[in-house]
This record gives structure tokens, C-alpha cells and sequence, in this order.
């Protein structure tokens, strides 16, 4: 700090001592001697004739002690007093004497003594393209939208170039050429110059993700400083442009439709196969969810048992399915991506349900339900291969699980008949011979082709006849039959007891009717003239009651309720085994013994007795 001090003092004095010499001085030169040197000029090269341009002659630099004298006191330059020219002292750089000023100019002034006197000398120092330009950043990154439109401008940073003038930087390049960019470098208004990038084709982040180019910067120098000049210097940058994404591409199905299967009788939730979409973009906009596009009408049920995963598209079946309702369903799925706005796709996936052997065959001729099944007739001349009847089947599963076979299980003879394995066909194995039974009995086996195969049993009879005539022969069930008889004989019995039955009543009412009858006719007298009141008697004897005793006597015709009111005479209580037979005058009446209590005695009560008694008497 001391010698800065120092050399700014020594300074300072030497610029009062010039300023004073040159007031003071009358004959100093009014104009400045002016020079100029290029940059980079090797030391002792020669600026110029300063002795001859201050009208001077070497020999009197020398007697008169010339000297150079700078502002800053730095001398770069020296004076040969012997010739009397000026001369570079050291290496001149302008751009760290100057910087970037347009002009760069070195004053200083020659000092003369004896007498005193200065001349003013300024030497311009000319640039040269020593200076290759020289970006920033050597790689640059920078985002574009794909969806930007041709003829969009970005700024750049350009290079830097020491240099001024036409050394500076002068144009710009992209190496190699593409044809989506360009660059634009020119001056605005306040010349200054700014450089811009220029889209020139639409970008489509799908197709080419990023470009890369070198932008190189060339200057006015001779030759330019650049990889073309001498010596060769870099002067390039290299450009990396990511295009960013849009969600402008909607996810994309691996297929255009999918097929799945599931065996009837799943279990819940059993997985069956998967979809997949994936989509252009990038980040968010390529993240897919997967759904269930809203089902409508008939779709809703299909809906309800079939699942998908949102995240990886997983297809999954809720419950149990069943092949003879449900043989294939159909529902869409919807793809659908982050972006804002979303985008969707839609697949259709179809559903095959497979079959199971879960269906047992089904008879449908000759019936086995619980009605008794009717006789095949066959004549006693029937020849082989005659056609008895045809058992009927179906099976309501699919495939090899609904083909049926038809086996004869068993017969009253094995040997009689055969049964045809795919059409059921019942024939004749041989010609019916007398010695065959007449009523046959059999057991056909219809069993499909599953794994493991169900089967059914069909049971008919067929009954061997002389002669069609006599078909009208009472047809039996054959699940009767198989009891051997043991319904028909519970019956018989049932229907003997029944009959013994009815036999004993019948006997012992018709015993008792005849013995009433005998009895009756035995003349049992129930009143006499010893046992009646004398008013009684009298009355009998001509024939007539008294009207206090007499028997109003009303029926209803089909009526068995018939009754009729009667006056109970006065009488004594008689054992029920006296009867009485009272004559008429014309007819007979037979009555039965009534008995009266004496609660009945009074003249006034009047009795009734039903139809039933009545019809007794």
C-alpha cells in the first residue's frame, strides 16, 4: 500500500509539472503526434518516427535529454534516441488495456530539456481477432412444448467475444442443419444485438423426444476464429432440447378386443384375464387407470359380476357362473390417463363361459315320471332288428358333455333285445319264440361323454302279442311291478277284511229284524182292563178316546225330523216288556213300549216324539 501511494504522488506531480510546462511553454505543438500499433505487437517493433514527426533530429533527443512521460506511469513504449523512433516496450493487449471501448488510445507525452519543452503523443491501439467467442455454458438444456406453433421465437444467451468491430461475433449456426430450427441474430433499436432460436416445423414429443444440435458462433475476424480458421479454435455450444409433453394422445389398447374364458361353477372372484393400454405421453399424462364404462339396458346384469382392477387391469369374475343360463357376456372397459384433460379409450372384452358335466341326462320318451308308463307291443312274428321303441334324451350341458350313449342295464331277457349306443334304437336281437315270456321288463342306461360321466336310467316294458286285437290288455306301471306284487296283495287283503266285514253286519241286522218280528207277533197285551182307569176302559170299549187324549199327529213329507204332539195321558209307569196291540176297527197297529215318566202325567204338558219313534210304533 506504501508504494501505491507512492506512485499515485510521483504521478500526480508529474501531471502538475507537464500541465505547468506545457502553460508555461509558448512553442509546444498544439496538435498531438498521433500513431498506430496492432495489438499483440512483438516488443522493439517500431510505432513510428517520433524525432522526424516533432521536427527533430536524433541529435538533439540526445543533447536535450528526451524522455517519455505517461499519466499512469506506465511506459509502453520507448524511445530509440540514436534514431529517433518509437518503439513497442512490452506486450500490448488491448482488451485488458481498453476492455470493450470502441477506441482504444495510449497518450503519453515527450519530454524535452534545454530548453524546456513537450510534444503530445497518442498511440491508438488496433484490434485484432485474437479472441475465439465463448458461450456461457458449453451444454445448454431447454424445455419446448410439442405444442408450439412454427414460428415461435426463444431467447438464447449468445457468445462472448473479446474482440470489438467487425472481430466480434457476426453470425450463428446450427450444426448439422434440422429442419425444425433456426437462428435469427440481429440488432435492436438501441444496437444492441440479441439472439433468438426460431421453431420452424411443428415438434411431436411422441415421435422425436428431444433433439440435439451444436450452435456455433463465427466472427468477422480474417481469418474467423473459428473451427475453420487458423489456428483452429472451438467456438461451438452445444444445444439439447427437450421437448416437453401435452396430454395430446389418449391411451392405445395392445388389442382391439379381448376374449376370456371361465369354466362354469367358479369360484367368487377367480381371475381370468387382464387388458392393457398404454399411452404416448409422459409423467402423468401417461399414468392409466382402468374402469368399467357405465353399462346401460342389458349390460347392467353382465356388469355386476365381472371386475377390473384400476391399476394394472386385472378382469376378475364376482360369482359363480352358470353355463345354461349365461353362455357369453360382453362389457367395455374404459382406459383412462392423468392428464387434464383427461383422455379415455375404450375395449370391448367378451366373456366365454366354458361348460361343466354338471347335468345329468334328462328321458324324455318313454316318461319316468310317477303316471304308469304304457307297454311297447311286439307280434309273436316279429323278426330281428325289429324296432321295439326309441328312448329319447337330452343333456343340457355342451359339447362332448351332452353326447350321450344308451346301454341296455338290464332285461327280463338280455338276449331278446338290444340297444342301439348313439340313437337309443330298442330291436329285436332275434325272432320272439314261444317259449318267451310275454311281458318283458327293461332298465336302459343313457350316460354322456363328461368327466366324470353322469347318467340316467330309462325303465319300459313291452309285452309280446298273437295279435294286435288284443291291445286293449291292462297296462301296470313297472315301478308296481318291481315290488313283486306286494302293492296288489296288501290291496286284496285289505279289500277281503272289508268284505267279511260288510258280511257280518249284514247278518246280525237281518238276526235282529227277524227276531223283533217274532216277538211282536208273540201278542205281549201293554194295557188290559185290569190295569187301565175306569175312564180308559170304558172309552176302549166303545172304540174312542176322550179328547184330553187325543194324538195330533204331524209329519213333513222327506222330512227326518217328522214329529208329532200327543197329550200324555195319566198313566202308571210300565215295564218297558209289556206291548200292547190295539185294534181298530178296520186295521191293526202294532206299538212298541214307550216308556213315560211321571213328569208326563199332566193333562196339560204336551210331548212330541221324533219321526224315528214314530215309525217304530
Amino acid at each position: 500500500t506504501g508504494r501505491r501511494r507512492r506512485r499515485r504522488a510521483m504521478a500526480i506531480a508529474r501531471q502538475v509539472l507537464c500541465l505547468s510546462a506545457f502553460l508555461s511553454l509558448p512553442h509546444a505543438r498544439a496538435e498531438p503526434i498521433r500513431y498506430s500499433v496492432a495489438e499483440e505487437a512483438e516488443s522493439g517493433s517500431l510505432v513510428g518516427k517520433l524525432a522526424d514527426d516533432a521536427g527533430l533530429t536524433p541529435a538533439q533527443l540526445s543533447a536535450r535529454r528526451a524522455r517519455l512521460v505517461s499519466e499512469d506511469g506506465r511506459q509502453h513504449f520507448r524511445l530509440d534516441r540514436a534514431s529517433g523512433r518509437l518503439l513497442v516496450a512490452g506486450r500490448l493487449d488491448r482488451e485488458e488495456l481498453c476492455g470493450q471501448s470502441d477506441t482504444c488510445m495510449l497518450p503519453f507525452e515527450l519530454l524535452l530539456s534545454n530548453p524546456l519543452q513537450f510534444f503530445r503523443v497518442e498511440v491508438t491501439l488496433e484490434d485484432i481477432n485474437d479472441h475465439t467467442p465463448v458461450f456461457p455454458e458449453e451444454r445448454v438444456t431447454f424445455d419446448i412444448l410439442e405444442t408450439s406453433d412454427p414460428g415461435s421465437r426463444f431467447p438464447l444467451e449468445g457468445a462472448r467475444d473479446l474482440d470489438i468491430g467487425s472481430n466480434t461475433v457476426q453470425t450463428y449456426s446450427i450444426a448439422p442443419e434440422n429442419e425444425y430450427f433456426s437462428v435469427s441474430y440481429r440488432s435492436r433499436i438501441t444496437g444492441k444485438k440479441y439472439l433468438e432460436l426460431i421453431l420452424e416445423k411443428p415438434l411431436d414429443r411422441e415421435e422425436q423426444a428431444e433433439m440435439g444440435f451444436s450452435l456455433i458462433a463465427v466472427d468477422g475476424g480474417s481469418p474467423p476464429r473459428t473451427d475453420a480458421g487458423s489456428p483452429p479454435l472451438t467456438s461451438t455450444q452445444t444445444f439439447t432440447v427437450d421437448i416437453s409433453d401435452v396430454n395430446d394422445n389418449a391411451p392405445v389398447f395392445n388389442q382391439t378386443s379381448y376374449t376370456m374364458y371361465v369354466r362354469e361353477n367358479n369360484v367368487p372372484t377367480v381371475f381370468v384375464g387382464a387388458v392393457s393400454a398404454a399411452d404416448a405421453d409422459v409423467g402423468l399424462n401417461a399414468k392409466v387407470t382402468y374402469s368399467l364404462a357405465p353399462a346401460q339396458g342389458a349390460e347392467r346384469a353382465s356388469c355386476s359380476c365381472i371386475s377390473v382392477n384400476s391399476e394394472n387391469g386385472h378382469v376378475f369374475v364376482l360369482r359363480p357362473l352358470d353355463y345354461e343360463h349365461l353362455r357369453q357376456t360382453e362389457v367395455t372397459v374404459s382406459a383412462s390417463d392423468a392428464g387434464s384433460p383427461p383422455l379415455r379409450a375404450n375395449v370391448t372384452v367378451r366373456l366365454v363361459v366354458l361348460d361343466e358335466n354338471d347335468n345329468a341326462p334328462l328321458v324324455l320318451y318313454p316318461a319316468q315320471d310317477s303316471s304308469p308308463a304304457s307297454s311297447e307291443l311286439v307280434p309273436v312274428s316279429a323278426e330281428a332288428g325289429y324296432l321295439v321303441t326309441k328312448v329319447v334324451a337330452v343333456d343340457a350341458d355342451s359339447g362332448q358333455n351332452s353326447w350321450l350313449s344308451y346301454h341296455l342295464l338290464r332285461a327280463t331277457d338280455p338276449g331278446l333285445f338290444s340297444v342301439a349306443a348313439q340313437s337309443g334304437e330298442v330291436r329285436l336281437r332275434r325272432p320272439v319264440t314261444e317259449r318267451d315270456s310275454v311281458k318283458h321288463k327293461l332298465l336302459v342306461l343313457v350316460r354322456d361323454n363328461g368327466k366324470p360321466p353322469l347318467s340316467a336310467t330309462a325303465a319300459l316294458s313291452a309285452l309280446v302279442l298273437k295279435d294286435f286285437s288284443d291291445v286293449r290288455l291292462p297296462h301296470s306301471s313297472p315301478a308296481t311291478e318291481d315290488q313283486d306284487g306286494s302293492l296288489t296283495t296288501y290291496l286284496i287283503i285289505s279289500l277281503v277284511c272289508v268284505s267279511l266285514l260288510f258280511l257280518i253286519s249284514t247278518a246280525v241286522f237281518v238276526a235282529r229284524k227277524v227276531c223283533r218280528r217274532k216277538e211282536l207277533q208273540a201278542g205281549h197285551v201293554l194295557y188290559g182292563a185290569d190295569n187301565l182307569p175306569s175312564g180308559l176302559a170304558d172309552a176302549a170299549a166303545a172304540g174312542t178316546l176322550p179328547r184330553a187324549y187325543c194324538y195330533e199327529i204331524s209329519l213333513t213329507t222327506g222330512s227326518g225330523n217328522s214329529e208329532f204332539k200327543f197329550l200324555k195321558p195319566i198313566l202308571p209307569s210300565l215295564p218297558p216288556q209289556h206291548c200292547a196291540m190295539g185294534q181298530g176297527p178296520d186295521e191293526e197297529q202294532d206299538f212298541p213300549c214307550v216308556p213315560v215318566s211321571t213328569e208326563d202325567m199332566a193333562p196339560d204338558n204336551p210331548g212330541s216324539v221324533s219321526a224315528g219313534q214314530f215309525n217304530a210304533l
